[in-house]
């Protein structure tokens, strides 16, 4: 079924001011330093206050006490703070250790200087006289080189130096000075969205997490192409998954997103959405600037904008101008803010808990960088986790799984209870001398081949043609070879190039278990480029037991929960053909919209 969510938001965006708390979650706007100082001018305040609330009603303020050697006075403090509780927003605090920066490098603070030490010590003591919360934005990390860090450094790793520094960071700096300030504090610690390196700089999934007493996740993807980062659409929706699993008690206090990086406003949409599917209990905007400024939201280049999307902008405005006849600014990023966080409430009391393909990435891990938020963009919905889920009747276990010394020994155990193990190549080449070579003799020869035709089924020769084209060759994709005997290991899926074929999923049986073994294409990126057929092979064995998956083309996302209520979201630029496999069921076909997203219930 799908849900009129263009509607639905059309009316309740026009009466935004009074129309209160979502349901299903707390929303907060984060206010930097210079805008605190601003709002401590009543009339700044009085009508900043009104743009803001008439747009995106919200629940909550982070109110930022110091940043970039800016502090906020005890009196603009306490006069915002005092402000926003007259009108019913619930207050906490904020502090961002960070130290300026040069052309947009993030520079943060040189822990081996003692000034910069005794300024984090008075930013969290400051803090924490006027709040009993605190959050840290993401810059509490450590890129710092210089004659003091190299000598204090000594013979360590980068990397692990600064994980020692910053675990003593952490409590002498941060957390002691606070609780010394105020004992009733509780002082959250935001992780952004660079996981994969956060070791690299100090940054510490494993200990950190259960040092402080809350954590809280970066969700802004913000744009898969011009961005440096290139983070891809389905980390706003699987980041906050994966951090659920890094405290004991699971605390996560909420996903946070941005308004910067985006050619099109429905990118800004897009993260809030796959924020709340992720269930968090709140969803933080940042920054009050975007919000409360005078501005017009821009709309970008949206060639599907006349289209009947789920962001449907234009409906969006003329639904708040009729409401606003004499509003003298235009509808501006809080509006569309409302309109998508409204978008996501509406549906997100038919959705039960999210679930996923179970995959284990250990804190402090890298390789095949980012590879889970690739596979969620054509359509696998994963459940990430900092813990082995040896619970799991399917695991897929990347590169990244290889930094857990014991991975050999999970695995062997999972196929001897008869449950069936998926690992990519990274993970064979990172393994193969330490174990992998007892459960498969299959290894990485080190070379790398240009695949161009594909081919699915196995045994006495047979095989299947897996073009998008039986008259066009598919362009050629990298990957890394893989070395197989004949026999013991099955190539299900097979690439060719010119005479010679090679493995894409390989299958081997041990113990009571099945082995595969995934070929990633050596820039991962390439899974957007090969037939589609291929992908929706892979499928087959890799959801085996899920109750529902889709063969769709790159840039369609599934997400499922376990009341059998699952969601299809579309990030590309022209509708999508999506098939739907349900098990016990025929299977379905639908239609996505541009940059839209449907709910289904079972």
């Amino acid at each position: 079924m799908r849900y009129a969510v263009a509607t639905a938001v059309l009316a309740l965006a026009a009466g935004a001011a009074s129309a209160g708390q979502y349901q299903h979650f707390r929303t907060a706007i984060y206010i930097p330093v210079n805008v605190t100082q601003s709002l401590a001018d009543p009339a700044v305040f009085e009508h900043q206050f009104a743009r803001a609330m008439n747009q995106v009603p919200f629940d909550k303020v982070y109110i930022e006490t110091y940043r970039d050697n800016r502090f906020a006075t005890d009196e603009q403090i306490e006069m915002v703070k005092k402000a926003f509780l007259a009108k019913g927003i619930e207050v906490a605090g904020g502090v961002t250790m960070a130290a300026g920066g040069f052309n947009g490098q993030f520079m943060t603070f040189d822990y081996e200087k003692p000034e910069d030490r005794e300024m984090g010590k008075k930013a969290m003591a400051q803090a924490a006289r006027h709040f009993d919360s605190i959050i840290l934005d993401d810059f509490f990390f450590y890129t710092s080189k210089s004659d003091a860090d190299i000598k204090a450094k000594g013979k360590r790793s980068w990397t692990q130096y600064r994980i020692d520094t910053m675990r003593k960071v952490s409590q002498d700096i941060v957390l002691g000075p606070a609780r010394a300030a105020n004992p009733k504090v509780k002082v959250t610690i935001k992780y952004p969205n660079w996981y994969e390196h956060f070791h690299g700089l100090g940054f510490d999934l494993e200990k950190q997490p259960e040092m402080f007493d809350s954590i809280y996740t970066g969700t802004e993807t913000r744009d898969p192409i011009i961005t440096d980062q290139l983070l891809q659409q389905y980390e706003s929706y699987s980041i906050i998954r994966y951090y659920n699993t890094l405290r004991r008690d699971g605390k996560n206090g909420g996903g946070w997103v941005d308004t910067y990086s985006t050619r099109y406003l429905d990118r800004f949409a897009e993260q809030l959405w796959d924020t709340a599917f992720a269930k968090p209990p709140e969803i933080t905007l940042f920054n009050w600037h975007p919000m409360a400024e005078d501005k017009p939201a821009v709309a970008g280049e949206r060639p599907w904008g006349d289209q009947d999307t789920s962001f449907n902008w234009k409906q969006i405005v003329a639904g708040w101008q009729a409401a606003n006849p004499n509003a003298v600014a235009p509808a501006g990023w809080g509006l569309a803010a409302h309109a998508a966080l409204k978008q996501a409430d509406e549906v997100l009391g038919q959705l039960g808990n999210p679930t996923g393909l179970a995959s284990y990435r250990p804190p402090h891990a890298s390789g095949e960088d980012f590879l889970h938020n690739y596979l969620g963009n054509v359509g696998i919905p994963l459940e990430m986790s900092a813990r082995f889920p040896a619970e799991a009747s399917t695991v897929l276990l990347t590169q990244a799984a290889a930094t857990d010394k014991d991975i050999i020994a999970k695995v062997r155990k999972q196929l001897e209870a008869g449950k069936n193990v998926f690992v990519t190549s990274g993970f064979v080449r990172a393994t193969q001398d330490h174990g992998f070579q007892d459960l498969l003799e299959v290894y990485a020869t080190g070379q790398q081949v240009a695949l161009n035709d594909y081919y699915n089924g196995y045994g006495a020769g047979n095989g299947e043609s897996l073009r998008d084209d039986p008259k066009v060759a598919p362009r050629d994709v990298i990957f890394p070879e893989l070395h197989y005997f004949t026999n013991d290991a099955w190539p299900i899926i097979r690439g060719v190039s010119g005479a010679r074929g090679f493995p894409i999923l390989l299958m081997n049986r041990y113990s009571k278990g099945i082995l595969y073994v995934i070929n990633i294409p050596s820039n991962i990126g390439d899974l957007y480029s090969m037939p589609v057929g291929v992908i929706n092979s892979i499928k087959q064995y890799l959801l085996a037991d899920a109750p529902v998956r889709i063969e769709a083309p790159a840039g369609v996302s599934l997400f499922t929960y376990d009341n059998g209520a699952y969601i299809i979201q579309s990030f590309n630029d022209v509708p999508a053909t999506v098939r739907v496999l349900k098990k016990g069921a025929p299977p379905t076909e639908v239609t996505i919209a541009p940059h839209s997203f449907k709910v289904y219930k079972s």
